[in-house]
């Protein structure tokens, strides 16, 4: 009887020690991809890597890659976001809030879509982030 308890506890430890290393993920997915309380449109906040180039936009979080509809909103992102790059490939560190959609789309054909909205912050990309890769001289 002795043993059964204690294989049932080994057990129970094991299934609580699964359970939380998926919270602590998931709580840092939220972290990054936060809805925003006060507005009732269903804004979400995004902080990640962007780069826009050659008509083709992506943003990229800590969990999620997201291509970025083309608006005069994500003009002017590009447009702060020029000053902090060297060459038009460079990433740089930007906070949205946009809407999300899975709809599908002619030309963007990543799963995920964000169309910018509100642009909070826009910095450059730290040189530890930085992992574009450079061919030629």
């Amino acid at each position: 009887m002795k043993k059964l308890l204690f294989i049932a506890l080994i057990v129970t430890a094991f299934v609580s020690c699964k359970n939380g290393s998926k919270s602590e993920a998931k709580e840092s997915a939220e972290a990054t991809t936060e809805s925003t309380e006060t507005q009732s449109n269903a804004l979400t906040l995004l902080k990640g890597e962007f780069v826009y180039f050659d008509g083709a936009a992506v943003l990229q979080t800590d969990t999620e890659i997201y291509g970025v509809l083309i608006t005069d909103t994500l003009e002017e992102l590009n447009e702060k976001a020029k000053q902090y790059k060297s060459e038009p490939t460079d990433m740089v560190q930007v906070e949205i809030r946009g809407k999300i959609s899975n709809e599908k789309h002619e030309t963007i054909l990543w799963d995920k879509k964000v169309e910018v909205i509100e642009i909070i912050d826009v910095q450059p990309n730290t040189k530890d982030n930085d992992k574009t890769i450079k061919l030629g001289s």
